[in-house]
């Protein structure tokens, strides 16, 4: 099983006026969005199951996935103050028989990246926009093993 995990990109800041969940993306966080949708598009599998935390700014996210035709699901279960525990149930992890894309927020995608990857963490820091590929392989014979297969960012991703 392939587990992807997408912060959201650059948000305007919180304030005691406006509720975290209706911040929004910034210029940046769009231009940021734009391009991971784009390298995204071009490695997920076609049946992979994408889930989007309700907040706005993820959505705002996913809405440049979303133009390349890629299907998603709102996820309350995935929201602002999911736990790793939420999140990987959400995804069915690791018995899902298709690849699943979570966008969500730190820190639970950074407790999650460390729950799977380094146990001797609490949590990994998820750049805001970056994604983290993570598979679980079976490998001679042992078993299933789980690594980090890819951390891409948007600084790094040549086409919008």
């Amino acid at each position: 099983m392939d587990l992807i995990l997408w912060r959201h990109a650059e948000a305007e800041p919180g304030s005691e006026e406006l509720a975290d969940a209706l911040r929004r993306l910034t210029p940046k966080g769009q231009k940021q969005a734009q391009k991971m949708a784009s390298w995204l598009d071009s490695v997920l599998p076609d049946n992979c199951r994408i889930l989007v935390s309700p907040a706005i700014r993820t959505r705002e996210t996913m809405a440049a996935l979303a133009k390349l035709n890629r299907k998603f699901r709102i996820a309350p279960e995935i929201d602002t103050s999911a736990s790793a525990d939420d999140l990987l149930n959400a995804a069915n992890w690791p018995y899902s028989r298709e690849s699943v894309l979570l966008i969500g927020h730190q820190p639970s995608l950074g407790e999650v990246a460390a729950k799977l990857i380094t146990p001797l963490q609490s949590e990994c820091a998820v750049r805001k926009g970056n994604v983290w590929w993570i598979t679980q392989k079976e490998r001679d014979g042992e078993g299933l093993h789980t690594y980090l297969k890819a951390i891409m960012s948007p600084d790094l991703v040549t086409k919008p």
